[in-house]
């Protein structure tokens, strides 16, 4: 039995699904969500508050939580301390890609619509010393049929411009594929990293074992490697500002769908690139306002909550 995922739909509730599983090249597909809009503007009070609780589950593997036990307050705690501890440079920059918060609604996202629970997530990799499990924004593992097995790598941006941040996602996950897929090694030392023993028992951690490095001559499992891509972007609504609520509300929405259909040709062009072929993607865009201020307000909420 695998892990269970931590976030269910309920997430989604925040959002409208704008495009659900549009197709792309090769059989990949890409979702837009939008965030619930307001009194014209995005909606991400509500997203915020959503992240007091998601962050326990993010930041703390299965074992520590355990281990903590008790109420969620200690929990939380704890989780915030080590986005505190481990934090990396976020400046004000809108073309910053650095910064957890893609990284934890890349998260969210992967275990709510594509019911992919996560193995390891980003902040924990970032406070790791193997090197196997680097060059991710966190892991994730999908049954796609009865045997058959994805282990998803992540890979979140956030950029003020939608085709600098799919240019962006698309070059780390090659590198990815270029210094760590091609050496076998890479699944004995994630399979062997602590941090997938201290994400689960020691009965999901031999099925994982068992699906990560599969057996031919027992033909049990089948495993692929595959990609979610989270892309946070920015939305210039300033021409709508003065419009009523609901006229605001549906020039917005179609602003981002337009913005979003204008760039599908760039995407299918770098899926059908030799190196991304035979790996499936999963692509997650979310429209931002304010791309740099809004994503350092919301880490700076958390950590100081």
């Amino acid at each position: 039995m695998l892990p269970k995922c931590e976030i269910d739909d309920k997430f989604l509730e925040l959002f409208y699904h704008e495009l659900d599983d549009h197709k792309l090249e090769s059989g990949n597909s890409l979702n837009l969500f939008i965030p619930i809009i307001s009194n014209n503007k995005f909606d991400f009070d509500r997203l915020q508050d959503s992240l007091y609780d998601i962050i326990i589950t993010y930041a703390l593997s299965r074992r520590t939580q355990e281990e903590i036990g008790g109420l969620g307050g200690r929990k939380f705690k704890e989780a915030v301390q080590k986005l505190r501890n481990s934090r990396a440079i976020i400046d004000e920059d809108p073309d910053n890609k650095e910064g957890e918060l893609g990284e934890i609604l890349l998260y969210c996202f992967l275990e709510s619509h594509l019911n992919a629970p996560k193995i390891i997530s980003k902040l924990e990799i970032k406070t790791s010393a193997n090197d196997n499990v680097k060059g991710s924004d966190g892991i994730h593992i999908k049954n796609v049929a009865a045997n058959d097995y994805q282990l998803i790598f992540g890979e979140s941006k956030l950029y003020s411009d939608l085709d600098a941040g799919i240019r962006k996602a698309f070059g780390s996950i090659k590198d990815l594929i270029d210094k760590s897929f091609k050496d076998f090694g890479f699944e004995i030392g994630l399979l062997n990293s602590q941090l997938i023993k201290e994400s689960v028992d020691d009965e999901q951690y031999q099925i994982l074992k068992s699906i990560i490095i599969p057996n031919a001559s027992e033909d049990q499992f089948n495993m692929d490697k595959a990609f979610g891509m989270f892309i946070g972007f920015q939305i210039d609504d300033n021409e709508f500002r003065n419009l009523s609520n609901s006229e605001y509300r549906k020039e917005v929405r179609e602003r981002v769908v337009e913005t979003v259909m204008e760039c599908i040709k760039l995407i299918n062009v770098q899926i059908d690139k030799e190196a991304f072929r035979g790996y499936p993607i999963y692509i997650y865009l979310l429209p931002i306002s304010n791309i740099g201020s809004t994503r350092v307000q919301m880490i700076n909420e958390l950590i100081n909550k």
